[in-house]
């Protein structure tokens, strides 16, 4: 059984290849299109077809469209009503649905050779929950998925058994919690559906003294439902306008509609667990991706385990899809991990920097070498193996550098041009993770936020938070050898078991993906190595 699966609409457009219940490649059109979220730079870019992605997909397991059994797509237009009837003030919703309508023609155009009738509707939260439930190693387990908007809800609440969904609640639009926190964005000067994790982080520099009022908006009704339209963000702060200062009151409105997002989703996880009894949860959704609310969510108890989609926004819906076909046909795998993007030889690598013209080492082992250069206090861009799926460096495509000084923070900022108030996240040795850090363990996917441990907190005060946290990732010696090396061979020369790892990109530029995109990056920004596979390149001799 092979089926591609597709998602198209709303944002960052993706495709996935599910072969035999097995995930063998996924990948956002960004990566291909150099497009930040996969949206073209016109006034309708709410949909866009991973053209590039799933031609990739594809050719990786050298197929043809005509070998594909099912193409799944992640929306369901028979389920869509108007955006009027939904509440909602949205004039282009009409193009979206005729969109969406003719997706068997389009892809059919798109991919030469496949056959339109092997194309197949998903509803987005169907798909959602099976990029959570399915993919997760949880088994049989409760699912919840929150984000901005599906065809005519924001919700799915449910549990699966033996591979099956069982739907036991839906929120129906206008009431979002996704479109509650994009409303906020907006409104704090940042890009609405892709900026939400700016305002979680800048949630951390204020106080929630709005929450009990923005509360009278939006709560959870106890019936695994919730009400959360019609805040007056005026009535808190001021609207910033992009580009402009930040005041207290920013901050603190901020907080306090974390506050709130965070209770509404312990109320549906209260009722969720009643009507289930299950020890384990899978999320997904855009709203998953908020690392703090999944932590609250946590330390609450409810749930022995909880198992968030590393591509838990729109993007991971195209595996979704993929997964929920395949399971109709027999068992499916779940994911072991998220590098199911682009990867290539060490042969091709090498091909590449000679064509460069740029003067390279092969080190004995290239691990070894880029610990003594970080701790020498160097900014490393790591490019390694395959891609990762979803919006975190999870030590494939990698800024890294000294955690123990303070001042690597800005240092990293000023190189990524990110605003100043955003932490950089350390990765750790999943079995050193415990001595410094309290939360969920282990963390592949940076999708927690961890107490760090006060001892360790002068030590490594480039990672640590204004509040005291830390996103971690977690890394797992048998699964990430190399990365692994390179933290023990860095502790060993400064007694530190950690790295500062942020995502190798600059502002407003999807992820470095290919290695010519690499060298670009480390071209042009203040960047002391490129380890790129086995090779080194040092700016002291590229540049000189």
């Amino acid at each position: 059984m092979r089926v591609l699966g597709i998602n198209a609409l709303f944002h960052d457009p993706s495709a996935a290849l599910v072969i035999d219940g097995r995930t063998v490649a996924a990948a956002e059109e960004e990566r291909f299109s150099r497009r930040k979220h996969g949206k073209r730079p016109v006034p309708f870019s709410a949909w866009e077809l991973p053209e590039l992605a799933a031609r990739w997909c594809l050719r990786s397991a050298g197929l043809a469209p005509a070998d594909l059994d099912a193409v799944a797509y992640s929306y369901d237009p028979a389920l869509a009503e108007p955006a009027q009837q939904l509440g909602l003030d949205d004039p282009f919703d009409h193009l979206r649905q005729e969109y969406a309508r003719r997706a068997p023609e389009f892809l059919a155009e798109a991919l030469p050779g496949l056959d339109p009738a092997k194309v197949r509707f998903v509803a987005h939260h169907v798909a959602h929950a099976a990029s959570a439930g399915l993919a997760s190693p949880l088994g049989d387990c409760a699912v919840l998925v929150l984000d901005g908007r599906g065809e005519c809800a924001s919700q799915l609440a449910g549990n699966y058994t033996g591979g099956r969904l069982d739907v036991l609640g839906t929120q129906r639009l206008p009431q979002s919690l996704g479109l509650f926190y994009e409303d906020l964005t907006d409104h704090l000067g940042f890009l609405r559906s892709s900026d939400e994790f700016k305002v979680m982080a800048l949630a951390s520099y204020g106080t929630p003294r709005f929450a009990d009022r923005i509360a009278e908006q939006v709560h959870g009704l106890g019936d695994g439902g919730f009400r959360s339209a019609g805040v007056e963000w005026e009535r808190f702060a001021p609207r910033r306008e992009p580009g402009g200062p930040y005041t207290e009151a920013h901050a603190d409105l901020a907080a306090s509609a974390q506050r709130c997002l965070e209770e509404t989703v312990l109320d549906i996880a209260r009722w969720l667990h009643g009507r289930t009894g299950a020890p384990r949860l899978a999320l997904a959704g855009g709203v998953a991706l908020n690392c703090v609310a999944n932590t609250r969510l946590h330390r609450e108890g409810l749930f022995d385990e909880v198992w968030v989609q590393p591509a838990a926004g729109d993007a991971g819906t195209a595996l979704g899809a993929a997964l929920h076909l395949a399971a109709e046909q027999g068992p499916v795998r779940p994911m072991d991990t998220a590098a199911l993007g682009r990867g290539w030889s060490d042969e091709e690598l090498r091909r590449m920097l000679e064509a460069a013209a740029l003067p390279y080492e092969e080190p004995e082992d290239v691990a070894v070498a880029v610990a003594e250069e970080l701790a020498q206090d160097g900014v490393v861009a790591w490019f390694q193996g395959r891609s990762e799926f979803g919006p975190r460096a999870l030590g494939h495509r990698s800024l890294l550098a000294h955690p123990g000084r303070a001042e690597n923070l800005e240092r990293l900022n000023a190189v990524k041009g990110r605003e100043e108030f955003r932490p950089v996240a350390p990765m750790v040795l999943a079995e050193r993770a415990a001595e410094l850090f309290d939360g969920p363990l282990p963390s592949p996917y940076m999708l927690f936020v961890h107490e760090v441990a006060e001892a360790w907190r002068s030590r490594i005060p480039a990672v640590v938070h204004v509040d005291g946290t830390a996103r971690i990732q977690t890394v797992d010696s048998a699964a990430e050898p190399l990365v692994a090396r390179m933290l023990t061979a860095f502790e060993r020369r400064t007694g530190l078991p950690v790295v500062v790892n942020t995502s190798l990109n600059t502002a407003g530029r999807p992820m470095v993906d290919h290695p010519r995109e690499a060298l670009e990056c480390f071209g042009s920004a203040p960047v002391d190595l490129l380890a790129i596979g086995p090779f080194l390149v040092r700016r002291s001799k590229a540049f000189t």
